[in-house]
């Protein structure tokens, strides 16, 4: 590690730069890459930084010629230097930009994987954390942040497609996975929020629908925003286009879950040039069915298929799993129907005076709520109440238990039944995503956010975090630790704030062993000394002075 200078004349004047670098083996050839710029700081910071560098190995040295040195412990810098690294390698520091607003919006990703929270937690996490010194950040506030988040929802589309042309060309998709999900609001006052169809099973709250469109490894390309009754169908026309005339995408085949890829949206993806791989619906399966398109016997081949003179491919199969699964649910709902019909008879018993309609209407309601109505026949006679299984309609309702189809309109010297099948099923990575970024590691919610452009730049932020999240979580698969577990890990590696004549850095020590294993395995190398600008951050609203005893 060194101290590059480098002075260009321009004109009358000269501009003297000053980076830290580092050497590095790439296979035979030796590369250099710069961990920061120090031209902003002063001639004795530089100085304090070439003679710590120059001692690095035995600091007492500099003690011995006399010259006073202070040393103490300095701000957690090992989850910021590893997620700036993983970050730089993702294209995300060069997709961001060098501009205050791009550090600014770097600094909301990496604190959105080190410790979920509002803009407020972030800047607060900011005074712990090496984030200035290492992104070259000046002081900022939470006032900051939120207007940052303007500046993120107008910049993402130029980000994403940055991020894009980063991908590795084996990693550039043939293939779109798209799905969508909603997020609960706690306020009423964000512009996008809305009442729909809320799979959160938070009822009476108004939300937001979030599409996500990621390649075949299920690495997120892009995610969008829309109002909380958009219905899912709705949101992809929009990644069509998006996939066509942002990424320059040709003959892709866009997988989507069932209900989504309709017919407006097949008609659009064919104009495209497009192909698509969806499941239909039960009424639609029925529907073949009664057309003789699909016979039941198929769904006890395996995996069958079926063409049709227009060109679309039905792949037909039956999850013995899924089928067990179902059967119980409608086994435990019976029950449950059965307890209610034993509690209404004897209501009905110790009170001579109840009315034997309201009791039967009671227990039909609730064969309704269980959505088991077609299936249980429930008589009236003599103030006792009779529940009967037709056995006919439930067989009738038990016979596509696990059953489900897929539909396509590749060709079949394209891709074969199977790879179809396997296609469909990365949809889990889409789901996974999701499930990450809402609840387990990013936890989108609650948004804190009321304007429709900093809602967006919210959800980006936790998009970008989670492709971080991503990678780490490849790269430290083969450790007995968590993603999490490792950054709260890594967040105890603090530098030693050395100070020499007035003037300081961050001299990095040699992390523990655990520490170190978590670095060999992203294949991330701390620094030996970083620059310490001494940039306090703090919040503009602060905590009461005089709090509350429980």
């Amino acid at each position: 590690m060194y101290i590059d200078r480098s002075t260009v004349h321009r004109g009358d004047r000269s501009y003297t730069r000053y980076l830290l670098r580092e050497s590095y083996r790439e296979g035979k050839k030796v590369q250099h890459r710069t961990i920061a710029n120090l031209s902003r700081c002063s001639p004795e910071e530089i100085e304090a930084i070439r003679l710590a560098l120059r001692h690095k190995q035995n600091l007492k040295k500099v003690m011995e010629q006399g010259v006073p040195v202070g040393i103490k412990q300095g701000l957690s810098v090992g989850a910021v230097w590893l997620l700036y690294e993983m970050a730089r390698r993702l294209g995300m520091v060069d997709a961001l930009g060098e501009t205050r607003q791009g550090k600014l919006a770097l600094w909301q990703v990496m604190a959105r994987v080190m410790d979920q929270g509002s803009r407020l937690s972030a800047v607060r996490l900011a005074g712990h954390h090496a984030a200035c010194d290492v992104l070259d950040l000046g002081k900022f506030t939470e006032e900051d942040l939120y207007e940052n988040l303007d500046w993120l929802g107008k910049e993402q589309a130029r980000t994403e497609e940055a991020l894009f042309r980063r991908l590795p060309r084996e990693r550039s998709p043939g293939l779109f996975l798209y799905d969508v999900t909603s997020s609960y609001l706690e306020g009423t006052q964000n512009q996008l929020s809305a009442f729909g169809y809320n799979r959160d099973g938070k009822k009476g709250k108004r939300q937001i629908v979030i599409g996500l469109l990621c390649n075949g490894e299920g690495v997120p390309l892009s995610v969008e925003v829309f109002a909380g009754n958009v219905q899912d169908p709705q949101t992809l026309g929009p990644q069509i286009r998006k996939a066509a005339e942002r990424f320059g995408a040709e003959g892709v085949t866009f997988v989507g879950d069932r209900g989504m890829i309709k017919g407006e949206q097949v008609k659009e993806l064919g104009d495209r040039g497009f192909h698509y791989i969806t499941a239909i619906t039960k009424p639609q399966i029925e529907r073949l069915l009664g057309q003789e398109v699909i016979q039941m016997g198929l769904f006890d081949q395996g995996l069958a298929e079926v063409r049709t003179a227009e060109g679309i491919r039905y792949v037909l199969r039956r999850n013995p799993a899924r089928a067990e699964e179902i059967q119980k649910s409608r086994e435990d709902k019976l029950a449950s129907l059965r307890k209610e019909c034993d509690r209404q008879n004897q209501y009905l018993l110790e009170h001579p005076r109840a009315f034997l309609e309201v009791a039967w209407q009671k227990l039909k309601g609730r064969a309704e709520q269980l959505k088991i109505s077609p299936c249980v026949v429930c008589s009236a006679q003599n103030r006792e109440i009779t529940l009967h299984i037709d056995a006919e309609a439930l067989a009738e309702e038990s016979k596509l238990d696990g059953c489900y189809v897929l539909k396509t309109d590749l060709a079949d010297v394209a891709i074969t039944k199977e790879l179809i099948h396997h296609r469909y099923k990365d949809l889990c990575l889409v789901e996974s995503a999701f499930r990450s970024s809402k609840t387990v590691d990013l936890e989108l919610r609650p948004i804190h956010v009321r304007l429709a452009t900093r809602t967006r730049g919210h959800v980006f932020v936790v998009m970008m975090a989670y492709r971080i999240i991503q990678e780490l979580a490849r790269r430290w698969q083969q450790l007995d630790v968590t993603v999490q577990e490792g950054i709260d890990e890594l967040c105890t590696l603090c530098g030693n704030e050395v100070t020499l004549n007035g003037a300081a850095c961050n001299q990095i020590p040699q992390p523990r062993e655990s520490i170190q294993r978590l670095l060999q395995a992203a294949q991330v190398q701390m620094p030996e000394v970083l620059p310490c600008k001494g940039v306090v951050v703090t919040t503009k609203k602060k905590l009461q002075s005089r709090r509350k005893m429980k």
